[in-house]
């Protein structure tokens, strides 16, 4: 089982990487928030190992949290690798833990594969879904437990606070805070 590769990028694509550890040429396929944070030359990925009768599959991640997801993801019936990988690319584990705490379907759907008996399946096998477990550490749970905390301050309800906070593209509190506050003028 491989559970990680550090190595050099030889190329990569926004599907996949080609990583040399030791001489040897890894194709490992990855998300698009994983392909917007990979560096240039030498990477250290997190993978999941997939073997199949048919073939020997790797799926890397920069975060950890990323993988813990997908690996989630793909434990649900009916989703696969290829569907989980799109939930990956289309949002950051806490986005998606969001959107499963708040039982968002529209979301869930806005995932390309998804439709809503998938959906609904998602939502039914996550319910519950712990965001710290999946990213507990991070500086973005930091930024975002701050926030949080701020606006819960002034006065919002969690469940407010939470559904904009999902919305949120920032990665750090005080541009969470400000986008959120701009958010929760129009709830």
């Amino acid at each position: 089982m491989i559970v990680g590769l550090k190595g050099n990028v030889i190329s990569k694509e926004p599907t996949f990487v080609h990583v040399e550890v030791s001489g040897v040429v890894y194709e490992v396929f990855i998300s698009l928030q994983t392909f917007s944070a990979l560096p240039k030359e030498e990477v250290n990925l997190f993978t999941s190992h997939i073997i199949r009768e048919d073939a020997q599959l790797l799926y890397g991640f920069v975060d950890m949290s990323e993988k813990k997801m997908f690996e989630r993801l793909i434990k649900i019936n009916g989703v696969g690798p290829k569907v989980a990988m799109a939930i990956c690319s289309t949002y950051s584990p806490f986005q998606f833990a969001s959107a499963i705490n708040n039982k968002d379907m529209k979301a869930i759907q806005k995932v390309p594969g998804i439709g809503p008996r998938s959906a609904g399946r998602i939502l039914v096998e996550l319910n519950g879904f712990d965001v710290e477990m999946l990213s507990s550490g991070t500086p973005e749970n930091k930024a975002y437990n701050e926030a949080s905390e701020a606006l819960e301050s002034l006065g919002f309800t969690k469940a407010k606070i939470s559904k904009a906070l999902s919305a949120c593209q920032g990665s750090d509190t005080a541009s969470l805070v400000k986008e959120s506050l701009r958010l929760l003028q129009t709830i």
